[in-house]
This record gives structure tokens, C-alpha cells and sequence, in this order.
């Protein structure tokens, strides 16, 4: 396990090279600057905003500066707020998309599985039709689309919920369903097809044989092995739902990381796009590395240093 830890660490740095190399370079290309829309800006305010930030130097010392601000965690200043750090932005940002996220995720979880259970067991009844068409549909719906009829329905029309903002418990409902429907769906399809697999698998068998009830078998045999798909999924879903979703932050006025992040592209605030860029790459990278090394906590089987022949 460790040796296992500190292969996949050193692949992590790779990664994070690559990923700081690509966003680099991807911003240079970009045409414009920072300061374009300034349309009134004096050219002797623009050269002296460049040199601030470094925007007139050759490519190389800026890709230098910019590696060594990322090793050690330090983004720089917004381009476009004033007296704004980077890492105050997503100091800010993060634990409003953490709550949110953590939120929607549990959700997610417990509702798929729950309804993925549910199909496969009542397997080609009216609560597996009923199930699949609530995943189908999640699916099929993009979040945005949901999010508006959400807002429309519950919040316009019944008054049930606030139309947006972030002011207490009653705020996170809407935008974590809006969140976690779609990802549910996807939860939900895992588990029933996993789940009829199991199913028909022999030590299934020899446990109805023994006389144990449909829901002991599903709790204390089949539900564990039928996991192992839906914790693959677990890795990217985490690091989406934590790091925010940025349309849902919108649309709800969510002040999180998500939010800031779709800021910073209409801006153009370069450095508020690159730190939260490796910010997101760092948590969707460990989010791997955690689903990875619970695959050996859900079934002991699997070796993760692999197996020897």
C-alpha cells in the first residue's frame, strides 16, 4: 500500500506539471489581455499594469515565475479586483462549494444507490420501471434546464424555497438537487446493473437457499460488491460537486469557486483562471487516489500493487 501511494504521488506531480504547462501556454494563445476592456486605459497605465504583473516579459521568465509561484501555492493578485489575492478568492470561494457540494453529494449518493437497489430487486416491475425512468430522465435533463424549472415551480409558483443567494439551509436545497439529480441517475444505473449481476452470481444463490430474507442479502452480500463500479464514479463526482458547479452557482447567485472561476474567463483575469485551474486538478487528482485505495477496502481481493504471476 505504500509503495502504491508513493508511485501514484510521483504521478501526481507529473500530472500537475502537465496540467500547469497546458494552462500556461493555453492563456498565452488566447488572444487579448487582461486590461482590453479598460477601452479608456492610457497606454502608460497599460504598460505599467504589464510590468506589475509581469505581462511584459519574454514567455519563458513568465512560465519560470509562474512554476515557482505554483510550487509553493502562491497564484498572485486578481487582474481585475484590486488589493485581491488569488488565494484569498478561493479561500473564499471553496468552503461555500465545499458545504454545497457535500450536500448534493450525499444526496446523490444515498438516492441512487437506494433506487438502483430498488430496481434490482423488483426487476422488470412497475418499481423498476418507475426507477429507471426518474435515472433516465436525471440523466437526460441538463442541470441548467432543471435548475430553471426548480427555481420556476418550487420557488415562483408554490413559494416553498428561495430563488437564490446563500443566507442559510433553506438556500442550498434547490441548487443541491439541481446538483445531485443527474449524478443520481448516473448512480442509480451503476447500481441496478451491478446489482443484477450480482444477483444471478452463486453465492447469491446458496444465500437464498439458506432461507435468508431479499433485504439481508442485499445489506450483508450483494449491496458491498455491487459498489465497486459506483466508487469508480465517486472520483470525478467528488471533485465536481466540491470544487462547484459552475453553471448551478450561477444561476442561484452561489457565491463559490465555481462562480468566481466562470468570473475570471469573462474577465480574462488570468491569474484567477490558472490558480483555480490547479486547484481544481490537485483536488480531482487525490479524489483518484482516495477511490483507488478504497477499492481494497471494499474488497479485499484486489491488490493494488498487482498481483504476481
Amino acid at each position: 500500500m505504500v509503495k502504491f501511494i508513493i508511485k501514484r504521488l510521483l504521478y501526481i506531480v507529473l500530472a500537475m506539471y502537465l496540467i500547469i504547462t497546458a494552462t500556461f501556454f493555453l492563456m498565452q494563445l488566447a488572444p487579448g489581455s487582461p486590461f482590453a476592456s479598460e477601452r479608456d486605459l492610457p497606454p502608460a497605465i497599460e504598460e505599467q499594469l504589464n510590468a506589475k504583473y509581469g505581462l511584459d516579459n519574454p514567455w519563458y521568465i513568465q512560465y519560470k515565475d509562474y512554476l515557482v509561484d505554483t510550487i509553493t501555492f502562491d497564484f498572485g493578485e486578481s487582474m481585475k479586483y484590486t488589493g485581491r489575492s488569488t488565494n484569498d478568492i478561493i479561500a473564499e470561494g471553496f468552503p461555500v462549494s465545499l458545504a454545497l457540494g457535500l450536500q448534493a453529494m450525499i444526496l446523490a449518493i444515498g438516492l441512487g444507490i437506494l433506487l438502483g437497489v430498488i430496481s434490482a430487486l423488483y426487476h422488470n416491475k412497475f418499481a423498476d420501471y418507475a426507477a429507471t425512468i426518474f435515472a433516465v430522465l436525471g440523466i437526460s435533463v441538463p442541470s441548467f434546464i432543471l435548475a430553471g424549472l426548480l427555481q420556476y415551480y418550487l420557488s415562483f409558483k408554490l413559494g416553498m424555497f428561495p430563488v437564490s443567494g446563500w443566507k442559510g439551509f433553506a438556500y442550498t436545497i434547490l441548487p443541491s438537487f439541481a446538483i445531485a439529480i443527474t449524478h443520481a441517475g448516473f448512480i442509480a444505473k451503476l447500481t441496478r446493473s451491478s446489482m443484477l449481476e450480482q444477483n444471478n452470481s452463486e453465492y447469491v444463490k446458496l444465500a437464498r437457499a439458506k432461507g435468508l430474507g431479499k433485504w439481508t442479502v442485499v445489506f450483508k452480500h450483494t449491496l458491498r460488491n455491487a459498489l465497486l463500479p459506483v466508487v469508480t464514479y465517486l472520483g470525478p463526482l467528488f471533485a465536481g460537486v466540491i470544487t462547484g458547479s459552475f453553471v448551478i452557482e450561477q444561476i442561484f447567485a452561489v457565491p463559490g469557486l465555481g462562480r468566481h472561476f466562470v468570473t475570471s474567463i469573462t474577465n480574462r483575469d488570468y491569474t484567477v483562471i490558472m490558480g483555480t485551474t490547479v486547484f481544481y486538478s490537485l483536488i480531482l487528482l487525490f479524489a483518484v487516489l482516495i477511490v483507488d485505495i478504497l477499492y481494497s477496502v471494499i474488497d479485499p481481493r484486489i491488490k493494488l500493487k498487482g498481483a504476481k504471476k
